[in-house]
């Protein structure tokens, strides 16, 4: 099993920043992918970007692409989202999650075996 806990939302303006941590634990050994999600009330839960094993090849949603970072910390087994020029259609609840199986769509929460709880982002105009 791998246990997921996000940190690091919070209230703030449009225009500012945050970055978000997930910390994993548990056997981490055979993680393929990790991946950031999102879900604004009243909406599915949505793709934000994913990132390989080793922190490579980030990619994308184009509603993020230019304003969202993905990294990785290897030592501490740790999966940073940085969040730049935040909008208020950014506000969600943001989930990290890691796949152990082989997929061609990272960008599917059926691709994925592990969930965080979340961590709420409210970005006001």
């Amino acid at each position: 099993q791998v246990q997921l806990v996000e940190s690091g939302g919070g209230l703030v303006q449009a225009g500012g920043s945050l970055r978000l941590s997930c910390a994993a634990s548990g056997r981490t050994f055979g993680i393929i992918s990790w991946g950031w999600f999102r879900q604004a009330p009243g909406k599915e839960r949505e793709f934000v970007g994913a990132v390989s094993w080793s922190g490579s090849s980030p990619y994308y949603a184009d509603s993020v692409k230019g304003r969202f970072t993905i990294s990785r910390d290897n030592a501490k087994t740790t999966v940073y989202l940085q969040m730049n020029s935040l909008k208020p259609e950014d506000t969600a609840l943001y989930y990290c999650a890691a796949a152990r199986r082989y997929s061609s769509s990272y960008d599917l929460t059926a691709s994925y075996d592990y969930w965080g709880q979340g961590t709420r982002v409210t970005v006001s105009s």
